[in-house]
């Protein structure tokens, strides 16, 4: 791949995906590999105001208002990611996936209504590359109950975050080429520096030099399995 990818990292909460991607930041910065990381909603001044919003546990916007507020918050953000398309590796903790996922599958909003929206504020960026992360709902909830703050998205029931894992799932099966989906029931994140650090450097070198998923994902299984021994 000749210029520099926007890799996403997506997941239901509790799947790690904020964990793994700080990780490939940190063997980035060692390796001074440059890159920008972006967080959704937030990553930019505005986006952070908004994504206060969406987030606090006394706001009750319904489920169109939330769809605008998060599509709102990512525009804010389109001319960091145009500013340096090409430049860096761009780093992106949920996207447009994420709004499809929760909005539509999770929330019931049309879905042309979302693509629309989102078509018009990304115009011709495309995402390269998607690690979705996976996790069973018991394993999630137990890593909700770690956190020492729950927001909004935090809060909802089961069968909701059931109804949008599926939908990432039913996203990354039109288009698999583009995805690897992680099992992160796999590990328990809290406890796993040394697997976060070889996993962060065999995703970062196959996305940066190799991209190809077969290797990626050989690798990383051959991780998981050495350390699970």
């Amino acid at each position: 791949m000749s210029k520099k990818p926007i890799i996403v990292f997506e997941g239901i909460e509790g799947t790690g995906k904020s964990h793994h991607i700080k990780n490939v930041a940190n063997y980035f910065i060692k390796k001074k590999i440059k890159f920008i990381q972006i967080r959704e909603p937030g990553g930019s001044i505005n986006s952070e105001k908004i994504r206060n919003l969406i987030l606090n546990n006394k706001s009750t916007f319904n489920k169109e208002t939330d769809l605008l507020l998060y599509l709102s918050a990512r525009s804010e953000n389109i001319e960091i990611i145009k500013k340096n398309l090409g430049k860096k590796i761009i780093l992106i903790d949920r996207f447009t996936d994420s709004t499809i996922a929760y909005q539509h599958y999770g929330m019931g909003v049309n879905l042309k209504f979302i693509q629309n929206i989102n078509n018009h504020i990304l115009k011709n960026i495309k995402i390269d590359f998607t690690f979705l992360n996976t996790v069973n709902l018991t394993n999630m909830k137990k890593r909700l109950r770690l956190r020492k703050k729950l927001n909004r998205y935090d809060k909802f029931n089961s069968k909701f975050y059931e109804k949008v894992q599926n939908g990432f799932i039913k996203i990354l099966k039109k288009n698999p080429k583009k995805y690897i989906r992680i099992n992160s029931n796999h590990f328990t994140f809290l406890n796993t520096v040394n697997l976060s650090y070889l996993l962060s450097f065999f995703l970062s070198l196959s996305l940066f030099f190799i991209f190809d998923k077969f290797t990626v994902f050989k690798k990383v299984k051959s991780i998981l399995i050495f350390f699970k021994r």
